[in-house]
Order: C-alpha cells, then sequence, then structure tokens
C-alpha cells in the first residue's frame, strides 16, 4: 500500500504545484496587460477627446467674426468708444485669479476712466464650477438690482466655464438680468492639460491626484474639483445636462501662443502672483511662528509667456494642435456663438496681465476687452431687431 499512497501523494503535489504556477502565470498576464492597458491610455492621452464639441451632431454650429471684431478694435485704437453705459460689466477672473492681485486690474481702470461701471468678481477661483455658478447667480442678481441695468460677462478661462454654468443652471433667474456673454479662451469643452493631470487607469494616476490634492487643497485651500471639473468627461457630463440659454448672445475669444525660442527665453511678459501662507510650524514661539507664515506670502514675478510657450509647443507636439499653452482652439469655441480669432499670437495669460515692453502699434488687452464687449452689444441689438 506504501507505493500506491506515495504515488497518490505525489500526483496530488504534482497538480497543486501546477495549478500554482498556472495561477502565477494568469496574475502575471494580468498584470501585464493591465501595465499594457495603463501605457496605452497614458500614451493616448486626449486625443479622442480635443475638439469633441465640433464632432457632436447636436451642437449648434458657430459663426466667424473675426473681421468685425478687427474693424471694431481698430476704431477704438483711432479713440471711437462706443460701449455704452446702460449696462453693468461683470470680470469674471479664472483658475488661481485669488493669488494674482493683478488679475483683470488694468481693463477694469480702463474701463472706469470712459465712465462704465464695470466690477471683477469676487469669487474663489479655485471652488469647483457648481459652487462659482451659485455664487454668481447671486452677483449677477445683486448687481442688477441695484443698478437696474443688464450685466454684460465677460469671463477668462474657468471664469467663462463659471459663467456659463451660471446661465445654465440658473437660465430662469438669469435670462432678464444678463445681456451677454464673452468667452475670454475658455476651456467649455475641457483642456488636455487638466484630462492628462487627472485621467484614471494611467501610469501613476493615483500619485499624481494626491500631488495636485496637496497642492490645490492643503496649499491654496482651493477645490480639487475645480481642477476635476475642466476634464473632458466633466465637461461632457455637464454640457449634457445643461445647456445654455439660446437667446443670450455668445462670444467665444480664442488665440494661438507663440512658440518661438525668443518667447521661451524671455521674461517679458509677466505675471504678479502671492504665495500662499505655507503651513510651517514648530519653529520658535508663537510670535516667529507668525512672522514666517507672514514672510511666506509675498508678491513674486513669474515668466508666464516663458511657461505657456513651452506648454503650447507641448501640445503642439503630443496633439498636433494649436494652443494659447493651456486651452486648445476647438475646445475653446462654445456652440451657437461667434468666434473670434486674433491676428496676434497670445497666450493664455495675455488677456489678464500686462507685458514689461509695450509696442505701441498694437493693441493692449483692455482695447481688447472693450472690442468683445462692444460687439456683444451688437449681437444683443442685431436679436432684439430680429424678434
Amino acid at each position: 500500500m506504501l507505493p500506491v499512497y506515495g504515488l497518490k501523494f505525489t500526483w496530488k503535489l504534482t497538480l497543486a504545484s501546477w495549478r500554482c504556477f498556472i495561477s502565477h502565470i494568469r496574475y502575471a498576464l494580468v498584470r501585464v496587460q493591465s501595465i499594457i492597458s495603463r501605457v496605452r491610455k497614458t500614451l493616448r492621452g486626449s486625443s479622442d477627446d480635443i475638439g469633441w464639441l465640433q464632432q457632436a451632431p447636436e451642437m449648434a454650429p458657430v459663426v466667424d467674426g473675426s473681421a468685425r471684431f478687427r474693424e471694431l478694435l481698430q476704431d477704438i485704437r483711432n479713440g471711437q468708444h462706443t460701449l455704452p453705459d446702460s449696462f453693468v460689466y461683470l470680470l469674471i477672473p479664472g483658475f488661481f485669479s485669488n493669488h494674482g492681485p493683478l488679475y483683470f486690474v488694468s481693463t477694469k481702470k480702463f474701463f472706469s476712466k470712459m465712465g462704465l461701471t464695470c466690477h471683477i468678481a469676487k469669487i474663489h477661483s479655485e471652488a469647483s464650477v457648481e459652487q462659482n455658478a451659485w455664487e454668481l447667480k447671486q452677483y449677477i442678481e445683486e448687481l442688477h438690482w441695484g443698478s437696474g441695468k443688464h450685466v454684460m460677462l465677460l469671463g477668462h478661462s474657468k471664469g467663462g466655464v463659471d459663467a456659463a454654468a451660471a446661465l445654465s443652471k440658473y437660465c430662469h433667474d438669469l435670462k432678464d438680468k444678463v445681456a451677454g456673454l464673452a468667452f475670454l479662451q475658455s476651456p467649455y469643452g475641457g483642456t488636455p492639460v487638466a484630462s492628462d493631470i487627472l485621467r484614471d487607469g494611467q501610469i501613476a494616476d493615483k500619485e499624481t491626484r494626491r500631488i495636485m490634492e496637496f497642492l490645490i487643497c492643503k496649499l491654496i485651500k482651493g477645490d480639487i474639483r475645480a481642477l476635476e471639473d475642466l476634464t473632458y468627461e466633466k465637461r461632457k457630463e455637464f454640457i449634457k445636462n445643461h445647456k445654455l440659454p439660446d437667446d443670450i448672445p455668445l462670444i467665444s475669444f480664442h488665440s494661438e501662443a507663440s512658440i518661438a525660442l525668443n518667447v521661451i527665453a524671455t521674461m517679458s511678459h509677466i505675471a504678479h502672483a502671492e504665495l500662499p501662507w505655507l503651513p510651517l510650524h514648530g519653529f520658535g514661539d508663537d510670535d516667529s511662528e507668525s512672522f514666517i507664515k507672514a514672510g511666506c506670502k509675498v508678491p513674486v514675478i513669474v515668466p508666464v509667456s516663458a511657461a505657456l510657450a513651452l506648454c503650447a509647443l507641448h501640445l503642439q507636439l503630443r496633439y498636433g494642435e494649436k494652443s494659447d499653452g493651456l486651452v486648445t482652439c476647438r475646445d475653446a469655441e462654445v456652440p451657437g456663438s461667434v468666434v473670434v480669432k486674433p491676428d496676434m499670437k497670445l497666450d493664455h495669460a495675455w488677456m489678464v496681465y500686462s507685458s514689461w515692453r509695450k509696442d505701441p502699434n498694437e493693441p493692449e488687452a483692455s482695447e481688447m476687452c472693450e472690442a468683445l464687449l462692444t460687439m456683444l452689444v451688437e449681437l444683443g441689438k442685431k436679436r432684439k431687431k430680429l424678434c
């Protein structure tokens, strides 16, 4: 009997070893397939999402208004200012604007000198689109009730997305208070920068998310949803559920950043910013600790053109897409709007920050904002005549 039991034991041991080997092979294959999938997803990036607004058949077509914009801009540079004072003009800042003390300041001063009522929306730019939409609704209602005038909206970057969300979600409350909305380089369809950072299933996705949560939530006291809301996935979901009203004129302004080597190497176009309070604890007594915190919140100078030129070059090489460094031209075109494409090479921050080297032969950002709003007033008048 001993040889029989020995054979049985050997057979069972062989089967167990074989099953264990097969299990390890299957696990290894699953891991390899997972790695291959992550590599493919990382390399593919946002290739299938960029420009999805133009590919969706249910989206309204756009109209090119660049020629009329250039005419209005030339008239403004010749001293012909026709922007009426019968509106309240609300400038809506974008992402990280709370840490840029000069954000939209020159444009507000420019409008105020012309006797126009102009405000910069005081919203938490690093908050979610849903929260900012609610705050903008209340802000617009206060401006309308206080002045008795309709409100013209001009939103830069995420500010345009926030304004569009306010009009979409609270259309019934705002349709008789808002006269128009101009998008300045806004990622209405999404941006590959946000999607490539937060895309699930790619290489080091969890580690990247933790880093962004630390930077946005801990360092600048923001909300990670502010960046999530600009991904293609979130924008597709939001636009599907919330449509912009048809009776409000819209303008989409987008530009292409220069990727020339002299731009990458220059610091002529700068942005002033403030470093947030850093959580530095355990250094001396309370007084010294407060001194350290206060010293961390100091104005700094950021070479915006160089950074955005490198981002634009990256998007050009990876996706073959023209962009201002953060938003591709196709993703900035809002369905049903009048699209404006300037002749100049402008990066994402040009419309809100000034340059050290101003060319008197080139228009300023405030003049271009005035031309956009003047064009928006014209569109509103044409719609009223048609009705």
